[in-house]
């Protein structure tokens, strides 16, 4: 069973579709990710950066997915509350290599916490502490203080260090999702 059904079980959905909003700032890893949480046979051989924002549709045995890949690039992240309403999850996937951002990842976290359509919700979040791999990179406990990820306690949320090219640590996430 994939990180979807997973998901599914987890939120209790007894609905045929579900939709995942991905979020984090460009060149974090998003694409990469939903990328290896498809099918074997629905992976892309190529990623691009994203220019606005993606939808992938993909079936499992139970239910359809949707998963809205949304580009983190400065001029396209107005666009992200669009798409809040919809979520039933959110996977924020921040570069843990890039200590630089780390601050503009966090005001965006916080946007999206404060948002009207976020705030009084429990959706789940699902940190990946993304392109751990990189020499540069700070450890997932460092990410979640940087972000303050400590003061989300009314949503359940998740941090894992991953390497999306390589798959590591997307099952750690499947693995809280079954939860």
């Amino acid at each position: 069973m994939g990180l979807f059904d997973k998901l599914a079980g987890w939120l209790g959905l007894k609905k045929k579709e579900v939709h995942v909003l991905c979020l984090g700032l460009d060149n974090s890893g998003k694409t990469t990710i939903i990328n290896k949480l498809k099918p074997s046979n629905a992976q892309a051989q190529d990623i691009v950066p994203t220019i606005g924002f993606s939808i992938e549709k993909f079936k499992t045995s139970s239910l359809s997915f949707t998963v809205f890949d949304m580009s983190g690039q400065g001029r396209y992240r107005n666009l992200w509350e669009h798409y809040y309403k919809e979520g039933q999850a959110i996977i924020f996937v921040i570069d843990s290599s890039d200590k630089l951002r780390m601050v503009v990842a966090k005001e965006e976290l916080d946007t999206l916490l404060n948002h009207p359509d976020i705030k009084h919700r429990r959706l789940p979040i699902l940190f990946f502490a993304n392109k751990m791999d990189l020499r540069d990179a700070v450890s997932s406990v460092k990410v979640s203080q940087l972000l303050s990820l400590e003061n989300i306690k009314d949503k359940p949320w998740h941090i894992c260090a991953s390497d999306a090219l390589k798959g590591e640590g997307l099952q750690e996430g499947v693995d809280w999702l079954q939860g």
